[in-house]
């Protein structure tokens, strides 16, 4: 059992930075990534990002390339989401999650198996 909390969540003016935070408890596994997702009203979830707690790759979305990025603090057990230059279509529920005793990569919702419970990120124009 893996627990997620997120952070840092808040409202932003276009072109300005958010830094997320997810800290997990329970049984994380060093192999498996965690990733970051979004889902905007009336839209699906979708992939933003995700990290292996092991090597620290890394995988980015290409609708946040160059200007969201992931990163992981080992000792914390704590997973981040940099957000620069955010955009008002970048407003949305930000999640974080774990692909829980599983070790590939996946952009797909359905396959992580553990959830927080959500931080809003509002971007205004």
């Amino acid at each position: 059992q893996v627990q997620l909390v997120e952070s840092g969540g808040g409202s932003v003016q276009a072109g300005g930075s958010l830094s997320l935070s997810c800290a997990a408890t329970g049984r994380t596994s060093r192999t498996s990534p965690m990733g970051w997702f979004r889902q905007a009203p009336g839209k699906e979830r979708e992939f933003v990002a995700a990290i292996r707690w092991s090597t620290g790759s890394t995988m980015v979305a290409d609708s946040v390339k160059g200007r969201f990025s992931i990163s992981r603090d080992n000792a914390k057990n704590t997973v981040f989401l940099q957000m620069n230059n955010l955009k008002p279509e970048d407003t949305a529920l930000y999640y974080c999650a774990a692909r829980v005793e599983y070790d590939s990569w996946s952009r797909n919702p359905a396959d992580f198996n553990s959830w927080g419970q959500g931080t809003q990120v509002t971007v205004s124009s």
